[in-house]
């Protein structure tokens, strides 16, 4: 499984592997994902392997742009309304973080939209990822390129470490700019609805279409081992975890927690500085170091019988930076190895919906899963 930085021959390299029905890594603006041709069953198949995905969970296939959806979705199936605002919403998100749930035609194998009617689609805003798509067909499914249920990679070396060699080559192009998943948005039902928020802001989707309905998680998320497919990617209930538990905290309600029990370790994560700072100010008495190996945001601690690393997501409390470090975050303070993580929640606005999200959907990770085990 090499890895190689996105020059136009790599680029070509790696068109030429989807186009033989193989997995290739690829950035995007949102995270790192690994592509196969959308419309061959046995290389769909092979991504569901090596994610250990399972089948019910669909796909996103990304697509060069809105000229291009034709080959994925057919419009015709939508109300006047609906095909309006899915135009409206290409030619003003596109390309970009933003993926829509359409009509999918029959060209598309039932095995990338789990047996639904529907495909989620979008045109990612990364040059690569547009030159692959285009060198290779025109149509490149591709979820997370991590083991299901796990952070998503922002960084081809995450997808190193995460896959070994169950993709064929990795595309290094870079940190994600977004860090988060795209926000899935289903033109479907009797009224738009976000069902995953995302890189695409609630505010930025309605200042084109006008008011959105939003799916609340993780209670309406489905569990493990359901049987009908999924009507979008990233809607089970526990998702996005690192391997220590987690635990999120509404606003300033983490800085009352009282320290772990002797001999255990935690670990937090904080929205912005003075939150971060404001948790430093309660300590008892014990050795504190701001920066080191996590980064300027950060501190480590220890004293009392406790040890433990801190980190703010932005020291300005800014959510597109917050977005774009929280995947990185949290796999720096999971390598601590802590008995458990806790993270406040950002503010309920922009891109907080999303990072909120995946912090709710890593929290419920420890708790029972129907079908689980």
């Amino acid at each position: 499984m090499p890895t190689l930085k996105a020059s136009e021959e790599a680029i070509r390299q790696a068109a030429g592997i989807l186009r033989a029905g193989g997995l290739v890594a690829f950035p995007t603006e949102t995270v790192y994902g690994l592509g196969a041709d959308a419309f061959s069953e046995s290389a769909l198949a092979r991504v569901f392997e090596a994610k250990g995905r399972p089948r019910f969970d669909p796909l996103i296939v990304h697509v060069a742009g809105f000229g291009a959806l034709g080959a994925v979705a057919d419009l015709s199936l939508l109300g006047a309304r609906e095909r309006e605002m899915a135009g409206i919403l290409a030619r003003g998100l596109w390309p970009g973080p933003l993926t829509l749930v359409l009509p999918k035609r029959s060209s598309v194998p039932d095995l990338a939209t789990s047996g639904l009617p529907t495909v989620a689609a979008r045109a990612p805003a990364h040059e690569a990822a547009l030159r692959l798509i285009e060198l290779s067909g025109g149509a490149v499914a591709a979820p997370s390129a991590n083991p299901f249920g796990g952070l998503s990679p922002t960084k081809a070396s995450h997808v190193e470490e995460a896959l070994g060699g169950k993709a064929d080559l990795i595309l290094d192009g870079g940190p994600s700019a977004v860090g988060l998943e795209s926000t899935v948005l289903s033109l479907c039902g009797p009224r738009p609805e976000i069902l995953r928020p995302g890189g695409a802001p609630r505010e930025a989707i309605e200042a084109l279409v006008g008011p959105v309905d939003l799916r609340r998680a993780p209670g309406c998320g489905a569990s493990v081992g359901a049987a009908a497919g999924l009507p979008s990617p990233g809607l089970l209930k526990s998702h996005y975890a690192p391997r220590s538990p987690l635990s999120a905290h509404e606003g300033d309600s983490i800085l009352a927690l009282p320290p772990p029990p002797d001999g255990e370790s935690a670990a937090y994560l904080f929205f912005d500085g003075a939150s971060l700072k404001a948790w430093l100010a309660r300590r008892p008495a014990g050795k504190s170091s701001g920066g080191g190996a996590m980064g300027g945001d950060s501190a480590s601690w220890a004293g009392g019988g406790l040890s433990c690393g801190a980190m703010a997501l932005s020291e300005a409390g800014d959510l597109r930076e917050a977005a774009a470090r929280l995947f990185q975050a949290l796999r720096d303070l999971d390598a601590l190895r802590p008995a458990r993580i806790h993270a406040q929640l950002a503010p309920e606005h922009g891109l907080g919906l999303a990072i909120n999200d995946r912090l709710r959907r890593a929290g419920a990770a420890g708790e029972p899963q129907a079908g689980a085990g």
